[in-house]
């Protein structure tokens, strides 16, 4: 069966409209409810068995912990990233039982899925979400010293976006999806 014409009207509106702001409003602050409700949406996540093997470092403008954050953000970043009402440090615990013993296969995949899930809720709730991996993870791993067996993967910016998505948004064609890993490389 191949995939109807796309038409992305037809899609959900918090997935119709999201997109990663390159700008957020720095006034927009993030406040305790709000990123409560963010944890709670991650927190709902499918897992592998039930596993849940994400958790979260936050930290908002003007705390002590968003300060910690800021130097590790590389310069491409955090020209956008700063201004956000909330950062989030994403990870995943990679191996289960004693550290080092069982790998988990599946937890950066899992870990996908509860971002996801937080990217919607705050969709839902007015704020944009941008993730990215642009800052120095040795170093941040260094500075915040996750227990063994977990790993830093990725952050996310949440905030209010301070302009509009761009009017063109560039996606690849549903039928590349069915076809890119089955496509020779020329």
């Amino acid at each position: 069966m191949r995939p109807a014409a796309e038409s992305p009207d037809s899609l959900h509106p918090l997935l119709a409209d999201r997109f990663s702001p390159s700008r957020f409003d720095p006034s927009a602050a993030v406040d305790d409810r709000t990123l409560g409700l963010l944890l709670e949406a991650a927190r709902w996540a499918p897992s592998a068995g039930n596993s849940q093997p994400w958790s979260f470092f936050t930290a908002r403008p003007g705390e002590p912990d968003h300060a910690r954050l800021l130097p590790h953000l590389a310069p491409s970043s955090a020209r956008w990233a700063t201004d956000a009402g909330l950062l989030v440090v994403t990870l995943t615990r990679r191996y289960v039982g004693e550290p080092d013993v069982q790998y988990s296969e599946f937890a950066d995949y899992d870990l996908g899925q509860a971002v996801a899930h937080i990217t919607v809720q705050a969709q839902a709730m007015g704020l944009a979400a941008h993730q990215f991996r642009a800052f120095d993870l040795d170093a941040l791993t260094k500075d915040l010293d996750p227990a063994p067996g977990w790993a830093i993967v990725s952050m996310i910016a949440l905030g209010r976006a301070a302009e509009p998505p761009a009017r063109l948004r560039e996606r690849r064609p549903v039928a590349d999806l069915l076809a890119a890993p089955w496509a020779s490389q020329e």
